[in-house]
């Protein structure tokens, strides 16, 4: 879940908020009402993404040009 807090609040209780953002919770810090900076919890090393750890291969007509009626509904035409 998502919070927008004041900065000033936050300077009030930063260990109080730093414990909702280790349980997972994000903190979006706001300066007059405004977003400034957002709070995130550290991803742990067993939760880390590692590129390549997935098998599988994508097929050459992945790279294919796409038709011209679904290009045209991707931008919105």
């Amino acid at each position: 879940m998502t919070h927008i807090v004041e900065i000033e609040e936050v300077e009030k209780a930063l260990s109080q908020w730093l414990e909702r953002v280790h349980a997972g919770e994000e903190i979006i810090l706001a300066r007059d009402g405004k977003p400034y900076a957002r709070l995130l919890p550290v991803v742990s090393q067993r939760h880390a993404r590692r590129p390549g750890r997935l098998t599988g291969r994508v097929e050459e007509s992945f790279f294919d040009p796409l038709p011209e009626a679904e290009l045209r509904a991707w931008e919105g035409r």
